[in-house]
């Protein structure tokens, strides 16, 4: 299971300041996230793309300056397998930023992709009739009808204004379980909370929407 971090902000704030703490979760935590890393943050309007194999404790957070929205995923590679850096996530096109973390087996749905994650990203854009919100909500209920065994799965979708999480764990809460925080109109939302650090409320499981 991969750990996965999202940000927004009104104001610009230092990204290294959140993958140096974002790192260190990923370091410490039971199951092995060093196989790649990577994030998409908006510069100047645009989205900016950066991916590399080196476990993301191993990489310079400074090489980064500052955004409102930022989107992080760390890999854990399941059965250590497919170790590309073109499957590294976070996945996108032109509207929507893309996460996910999981284990499902069984899995029955026609899609394109190298990997399960990027397969299931592409079947919510085709169920996606400009209605994110909606394209997500039947997504994840026609996965879960179609998988034979679901251990957890997890979802962002983002683009420069709007953010939709699916959280979904069917054992290990405290490590399968997704976290946000609030600070007036601010937002994070990660696989754990940071560390020593206050305000973090868990995410309902089987929670599906847009969330503010």
């Amino acid at each position: 299971m991969c750990r996965l971090l999202f940000i927004k902000s009104e104001i610009d704030f230092r990204i290294s300041e959140h993958l140096k703490i974002f790192s260190l979760i990923c370091k410490n935590s039971k199951e092995y996230q060093g196989h790649g890393w990577g994030c998409s943050y908006l510069f100047n309007g645009e989205w900016k793309h950066y991916k590399n194999l080196v476990p993301i404790w191993e990489d310079d957070p400074s090489q980064f300056g500052t955004t409102k929205r930022l989107i992080v995923h760390a890999r854990s590679a399941f059965r250590d397998k497919d170790i590309n850096v073109k499957n590294n996530m976070p996945f996108y096109d032109e509207n929507y930023i893309f996460i996910f973390n999981g284990e499902l087996l069984g899995v029955k749905i026609k899609s394109e992709g190298r990997i399960g994650a990027e397969k299931i990203f592409n079947f919510i854009k085709k169920l996606n009739k400009n209605d994110m919100n909606m394209a997500l909500d039947k997504s994840v209920g026609i996965i879960k009808k179609r998988s034979k065994f679901i251990k957890a799965m997890n979802i962002i979708i983002a683009d420069e204004e709007r953010q939709f999480l699916s959280t979904y764990y069917s054992e290990d809460p405290e490590y399968f379980g997704m976290w946000y925080k609030k600070i007036g109109n601010d937002l994070l939302i990660c696989s754990e909370k940071y560390p020593d650090e206050k305000g973090w409320q868990r995410i309902e499981n089987n929670f599906t929407g847009e969330i503010k």
